[in-house]
């Protein structure tokens, strides 16, 4: 089966098209390169475009009719960037993303993945989230997720469309099989940040807010690896129709499911954790916490694994593994100017 992944020269929809490969089917790619690399199209079917260009959208509809579902992943997702920045976050997240899902219905292909993310939730006491908890977007990037949210809800009440939003917790690793993982040139995320730490090319790894009502003052996430991540979108696409089945046929043909691991790690514990695969320890300091930072949340995977038939299976420390070895490969892999 064939699979149209926007954004999938990303870390995390690049994933995604291997996961897809692996299980027998082909990844069709459309991404901008704003963010994404080429690297990560090779040999793959490949439009280098605007999600918004509603030509080239056309021709990949018409030269691929037996596509038979959409991963939409194409974001900008660095939330202290987005606080700086929320016009470019807006505009991309969300303006351009209601002209590409108003093409899609329009075309007649209106079977939609929304990568959405856990950003959305409020605190809630335990930290443990389910998807009926309660929202409280906190960074301009977080409402960029909401509002599409409701946009594809309301896109899938009213047109004929059918949606599942995966709210992703934090990915972390890299592809297993070392053909994709963090292509950012200076990574913003925690893992990542550790990653250049250990190789000397960051002096200290700050731990960013520790005074968060959590039980050791740092953040609390749900630290998923990547392909498992990327699993649960194989599954999302085809046993599409039967998710729906499963959660009883809701009204509005709209999906909501969580995926995490169920277990919630510290900032402080995923140092430890890090240091122990590692080998040794990394230079670290303790300071405030970034804009849009907050004490954060992990989930109860049980949706998962009902509509999905999905659950995360790599420990945290094949995560941190994966990443050390990413790290070590990929300048040989990415080409940084």
């Amino acid at each position: 089966m064939k699979y149209l992944i926007t954004g999938g020269a990303g870390y995390i929809g690049s994933t995604i098209c291997s996961a897809l490969e692996d299980a027998g089917h082909t990844p069709v790619i459309l991404d901008s390169l704003v963010t994404g690399r080429e690297e990560f199209t090779k040999g793959r079917i490949f439009y280098k475009a605007d999600i918004a260009d509603e030509k080239v959208v056309e021709k990949i509809f018409n030269e691929h009719p037996d596509i038979q579902a959409t991963v939409h992943c194409a974001a900008l997702i660095v939330v202290p960037e987005s606080v700086t920045e929320p016009y470019e976050y807006f505009k991309h997240n969300v303006s351009k993303s209601i002209e590409f899902f108003y093409t899609l219905q329009r075309l007649g292909y209106g079977r939609v993945v929304f990568s959405s993310s856990a950003s959305l939730y409020d605190i809630v006491p335990g930290f443990m989230v389910t998807e009926e908890a309660p929202l409280k977007a906190s960074s301009p990037y977080a409402r960029t997720k909401l509002m599409m949210e409701m946009v594809l809800k309301d896109f899938c009440a009213a047109y004929k469309m059918k949606g599942i939003a995966l709210r992703y917790f934090n990915p972390i690793g890299a592809d297993p099989k070392m053909r994709s993982g963090i292509h950012v040139k200076n990574p913003t995320h925690v893992l990542g940040k550790l990653v250049e730490t250990a190789q000397g090319k960051l002096p200290v790894f700050e731990i960013t807010g520790t005074h968060f009502p959590t039980r050791d003052g740092t953040g609390i996430r749900d630290y998923i690896h990547v392909w498992d991540l990327a699993r649960a979108h194989v599954n999302a696409v085809t046993q599409f129709d039967a998710a729906f089945e499963r959660a009883g046929s809701p009204n509005g043909n709209y999906l909501v499911i969580n995926l995490g691991t169920g277990r919630g790690v510290t900032v402080r514990e995923l140092v430890t954790a890090f240091e122990k695969v590692y080998g040794q320890t990394v230079n670290k300091k303790e300071t405030g916490p970034r804009p849009g930072d907050v004490a954060g949340s992990y989930t109860n995977a049980d949706t998962a694994k009902r509509l999905l038939g999905w659950q995360a299976e790599l420990p945290i420390e094949q995560g941190i593994a994966d990443a050390l070895k990413w790290g070590e490969l990929r300048e040989n892999i990415l080409k940084f100017d």
